[in-house]
């Protein structure tokens, strides 16, 4: 691709950065660049085109957030491999391609998979505002977003988290006590340098968030499962298999991945055992946000009267993935703590991006996003959950549930959850099975096997595509 293709025109309306994203997409697409390729760095580009940096590298993140680019750290940054000939026209990003029984060996494309797990609405995230806010940020880059940025994250952004959880979610903090870290596996490798060394024993909700678990059986830590029934967390049984663990990691307001609320008594007993303990309690409260009927509850921070709860949040279910921007509240006491571990650690990222992030909360925008996403998941819930009544007359059954951004659907017994789920995923449904959730069987410990498929449904636009989708997964399914 030559360099005058990507030279923008200061003539034209468009933002810079949106001009040199588009180029880049375009160019993709119409198969000038190929999937592999390399693609300049950012300072290179930038003196090339004689631009600020900060404009090419917030062209680069869109193309990144979107699938079109992949960062291989040192090595650059190259159009995905994932990405397959994509023809003449530019691909939506605001509904996932659908091809009943594609075979196996169709590429991945940049496009989410059907029944993707989370990922928020991408059709509906309010692009001109957010486009129209990090242009102003990047316009008005000054020396600040030049030097090297505050390890615990940007200023504005940790004090407008601070603003939005007191109000939200009823946790009273400074923004002194807010660290903005690069996602939710940053936020633990966080909280593991500060508080924990490697060999701790911790609770893990067993099923629960699979990555998360993996990276702190990575990083060292010793998790014993603890069974998680219709009012959450098996509190009593977490004192029986580990009374003396250091901490303790848990999704109580919408348990990743069954749905269920921790129940109020659960959550004193809960707080109790970590004060006689003097364990951390790990509060992942990953899409709160998103209650379909009245308020979020509180959190479990919101009760804590011992310190003894870090509480954890992230944008990426609640703007979108591509950010990797989550953020810890840490009790008043460990803040210094935290600082000297946050020294040694690559910190936040961009000061642009979080700028936007910081904008975007402050002038209300983020407050309406969320009202509108309430109300857009339950509709969306509503037809994956009617679809698969119709496709598999009743074999599968979606539990009720208040909220969330996935569901849960159980099977009759006898049926193997993770057979079914490789068999979609052969057929390109992002199908995931409750099973391979649980740490059970790896740990000997006998608990009660758990069988059901996760699918997720913010992307699923219509009762139309609900239905196509069904059935499709019915096809990939019938003979496992």
């Amino acid at each position: 691709m030559e360099l005058h293709e990507l030279t923008p025109s200061r003539a034209q309306d468009a933002p810079i950065y949106l001009q040199l994203y588009r180029r880049y997409r375009d160019a993709i697409v119409s198969g000038k660049l190929r999937p592999g390729e390399r693609a300049p760095s950012v300072r290179s580009l930038a003196s090339e085109l004689n631009l600020a940096r900060g404009t090419v590298e917030l062209a680069y993140q869109m193309l990144t957030s979107e699938g079109y680019f992949t960062a291989r750290g040192a090595a650059g940054t190259f159009v995905s491999p994932r990405l397959e000939s994509l023809g003449e026209a530019t691909p939506t990003i605001a509904v996932p391609s659908v091809t009943v029984a594609a075979p196996p060996s169709t590429p991945a494309t940049a496009m989410p998979r059907p029944f993707q797990l989370g990922l928020p609405a991408l059709d509906a995230f309010p692009r001109k505002t957010w486009s129209r806010l990090a242009s102003r940020n990047a316009r008005a880059m000054d020396t600040a977003a030049l030097i090297y940025p505050d390890i615990t994250g940007y200023d504005p952004l940790r004090r407008a988290i601070a603003t939005y959880l007191g109000i939200s979610r009823g946790i009273a903090c400074t923004h002194e006590q807010v660290f903005v870290t690069a996602g939710h596996l940053g936020t633990l490798e966080l909280v593991c340098r500060a508080l924990l060394r490697p060999g701790d024993t911790g609770w893990y909700e067993d099923p629960g968030y699979l990555f998360a678990r993996h990276f702190l059986e990575r990083a060292g830590m010793q998790l014993t499962p603890v069974p998680v029934d219709e009012e959450g967390l098996d509190v009593a049984a977490g004192r029986k298999r580990a009374a003396n663990a250091r901490f303790a990691v848990l999704t109580p307001t919408h348990q990743s991945p069954t749905g269920v609320t921790l129940s109020l008594p659960r959550r004193l007993e809960l707080l109790e055992w970590a004060g006689q303990h003097d364990a951390w309690i790990v509060e992942d409260d990953y899409d709160s946000e998103f209650r379909y009927h009245g308020r979020p509850l509180p959190a479990l921070k919101s009760l804590d009267r011992d310190d003894r709860v870090l509480y954890t949040g992230t944008f990426s279910k609640v703007l979108f993935p591509g950010l990797r921007l989550a953020y810890l509240v840490v009790p008043a006491s460990q803040i210094d703590r935290f600082r000297e571990a946050a020294r040694h650690l690559p910190g936040p990222g961009s000061i642009l991006l979080q700028a936007t992030v910081a904008d975007f909360m402050a002038q209300g925008h983020f407050a309406r996003h969320l009202r509108k996403m309430r109300a857009l998941y339950a509709e969306r819930r509503g037809f994956l959950v009617e679809a698969l009544a119709q496709a598999f007359d009743g074999e599968l059954k979606v539990a009720p549930q208040a909220g969330g951004i996935h569901a849960l659907a159980s099977l009759p017994r006898g049926r193997d959850d993770k057979a079914l789920a490789a068999a979609a995923q052969q057929q390109g449904l992002a199908v995931q099975a409750v099973s391979q959730w649980q740490m059970r069987r790896a740990s000997g410990a006998g608990l009660a096997a758990r069988s059901g498929l996760l699918l997720g449904f913010t992307n699923i636009v219509s009762g139309d595509m609900a239905t196509r989708l069904c059935e499709q997964l019915l096809a990939a399914t019938r003979d496992a």
